[in-house]
């Protein structure tokens, strides 16, 4: 088994020692591990139905309602009364998960004009269409925190690749790609979108495909800036004389020292993906009507003031995870400073 170097072992002593930003790394692990598990967490449908002998699983499969006695062959609806004495008027139970709605679904049984106040039912109360807001709140945290780091994953990459070329190669070559770049920079993203919206329905992946177009030059500059100071270093003239490959070169010698500018900046980008697609959720430019979205909650915050829940459970969700993020990111700064690691 490979050993942690000298020089890791000291950054993660100097990520732990920054409290806020180690404790903000375990919370924020907590919090998305337990929504990638929101079908579990917040469901219209039980868990488990244990019925005439048989073990069912709605989460999982689609079971027809007459596979309990009913009269109609389309999927069970476990919350309608003629369902539930289907099942537990013969004996049967079912095993709920902790909230009994989905994103998606609609409490017929309030008693109050939707949006309604937090009750019993509904912890957080429910929007102006009668959805669970917590239940949107789990589920839009996901989708959130997966599109971000989706984007910031794919963005780094290219634009790891493109400051590489760039600045080990320099030149013409460095040139062209700049003048590229600031071209590419000065077309209005907003624009594009709105374009794109009006002629098809902006979906996630989609969405992550556009925003990837204009993103990924967000780390060009630093990784330039690292190969071009690099390049020349005396241990790469060494490897260029012994006849090591330019492929080799770029990526085992000189990636590995641009890493540590472009790890610095990750938890910056992915907060900025997820405001990203915060706002154009919020604008109606984001993800379709419907989707558990941070930034459509807000929107409905703003337009019914009347019920305030709304708008401050997405504003501190929001919140919390953005902080949360910063945290890290100055935890992950301080890891990596140079006066720290090598002192």
């Amino acid at each position: 088994m490979r050993q942690v170097s000298p020089l890791n072992r000291r950054r993660w002593r100097n990520f732990k020692a920054n409290r806020r930003g180690f404790i903000s790394l375990w919370l924020f692990g907590i919090l998305f591990s337990v929504t990638l598990f929101a079908e579990f967490l917040a469901n219209d449908k039980p868990l488990l139905v244990l019925h005439n002998g048989g073990v069912y699983t709605p989460v999982f499969v689609a079971y027809p309602e007459t596979d309990f006695g009913g009269d109609f062959a389309t999927e069970a609806d476990y919350r309608d009364p003629f369902v539930i004495e289907l099942i537990e008027g013969t004996g049967g139970t079912m095993v709920w998960p902790l909230l009994r709605y989905s994103y998606d679904t609609i409490n017929l049984d309030l008693t109050q004009p939707a949006p309604a106040p937090p009750s019993g039912d509904n912890w957080l109360g429910t929007d102006d269409q009668g959805r669970d807001v917590l239940a949107r709140l789990i589920y839009g945290f996901r989708i959130s925190v997966l599109f971000g780091l989706s984007l910031t994953i794919l963005s780094s990459i290219i634009g790891v690749l493109a400051g590489a070329v760039q600045g080990y190669f320099g030149g013409w070559v460095d040139l062209g790609l700049q003048r590229f770049i600031e071209i590419w920079t000065s077309v209005p993203s907003l624009y594009l979108l709105i374009i794109i919206a009006a002629v098809i329905e902006p979906g996630f992946f989609i969405l992550l495909g556009i925003l990837l177009l204009f993103s990924w030059v967000s780390l060009v500059g630093v990784v330039r800036a690292e190969f071009f100071r690099a390049r020349n270093f005396e241990y790469v003239e060494a490897a260029r004389a012994l006849g090591v490959s330019t492929l080799t070169i770029m990526f085992r010698h000189l990636l590995p020292n641009a890493m540590v500018a472009t790890l610095t900046f990750m938890p910056f980008i992915l907060n900025a993906s997820i405001t990203t697609l915060t706002s154009l959720d919020f604008l109606g430019f984001g993800l379709p009507p419907g989707s558990p979205s941070l930034g459509e909650l807000l929107a409905q915050g703003k337009a019914n003031l009347q019920a305030p829940w709304l708008g401050l459970s997405g504003f501190f969700t929001i919140a919390i995870m953005l902080s949360l993020l910063i945290f890290i990111g100055e935890a992950v700064r301080d890891a990596f400073d140079p006066r720290k690691t090598l002192a």
